[in-house]
């Protein structure tokens, strides 16, 4: 029993601190300023390869590596996963740089709803009455951010399709989150490469510009690596239930910074459209739980009833 509680505690904290690096994430791409967004991106997927390659090295993990090569479905399920979390990690970055922090964490808060409602466009899962709502709710705060903003909340939207379409495909592959990223940025490295070239080419590139710049660049690999290894011990750990609340750390980190460090304009139409996110999140952790206790009441009447078919046996 105790050696399972502090398992618990141990995946509790990695999953702080996992949500909470991503949370702090809007204070570190403006460090990397005069880069811009692409360039950023660029080295962002060079070094996270070369971080995670060393990691599983460390760690002694590449048996993976010869049954996925034999796995072509696999593979292309991959470089589509990776091809979508560029767009992600690229639309993020120029988002926080271009003054929108605010914007960005709108996208994550909405992340969940997007997911449900691909469970029922891809999926065909069937959704309580309390998902519909939240669904509903959700859309209803993108109308109202829409007058809000003046045009549509475009940077959160595409960070919330593409995040919810990234853990589609990565529910369908079915890899741990460093093999995975490994496996993704290896994909990702050709094109990567050719950016920095390119880049270099034409005097826009600034790796090598000064070693506290370029220290930081290399950084940005290390910083995408570290928070999935925390998240994947804290998934090994904690129940599902448990990662579904701590996700909502991460935007409300971000949403803080984008207030009260970069002072971002939240005029009153926005707080009512973020107000509607924070109901239909409620609302959606309310039922999520409300399950969870179901399952467990459940439970024991259901190994009650296996006990005489087992003796039986």
């Amino acid at each position: 029993m105790a050696d399972a509680a502090r398992e618990a505690r141990v995946g509790l904290w990695n999953g702080f601190a996992a949500y909470g690096m991503w949370g702090l994430f809007p204070l570190f791409w403006p460090l990397l300023e005069p880069a811009g967004a692409l360039d950023i991106l660029a080295n962002r997927m060079v070094w996270s390869l070369v971080a995670v390659a060393v990691m599983l090295l460390v760690r002694r993990r590449w048996g993976w590596i010869r049954p996925l090569l034999r796995q072509p479905r696999r593979l292309a399920l991959l470089t589509l996963a990776a091809a979508t979390v560029s767009v992600n990690w690229g639309v993020y970055i120029w988002g926080v740089n271009s003054g929108h922090v605010v914007e960005t964490s709108l996208g994550y808060f909405i992340n969940p709803l997007v997911t449900i409602a691909f469970g029922v466009l891809v999926l065909r899962e069937r959704l309580r009455t309390a998902q519909w709502a939240a669904v509903g709710i959700g859309a209803a705060a993108v109308a109202v951010l829409t007058v809000a903003y003046g045009r549509p909340p475009w940077i959160a939207l595409v960070l919330a399709f593409s995040f919810a379409t990234y853990g589609l495909v990565k529910k369908k592959v079915g890899l741990g989150g460093a093999e995975s990223l490994a496996v993704e940025s290896a994909a990702m490295f050709p094109f990567a490469l050719g950016v920095l070239v390119y880049l270099g080419v034409r005097g826009e590139g600034t790796f090598g510009h000064g070693a506290g710049h370029t220290a930081l660049l290399l950084v940005s690999g290390v910083i995408t690596a570290v928070p999935l290894m925390c998240f994947g011990a804290a998934a090994l750990r904690v129940p599902l239930t448990t990662l579904g609340l701590l996700q909502y750390l991460a935007p409300v980190f971000q949403f803080s910074i984008g207030v009260l460090v970069f002072h971002e304009s939240m005029p009153p139409a926005r707080w009512a459209g973020f107000a509607l996110v924070w109901v239909a999140l409620a609302v959606l952790s309310w039922d999520a739980l409300r399950r969870v206790r179901a399952d467990r009441r459940q439970r024991p009447v259901a190994v009650a009833d296996a006990v005489p078919d087992a003796v039986a046996g």
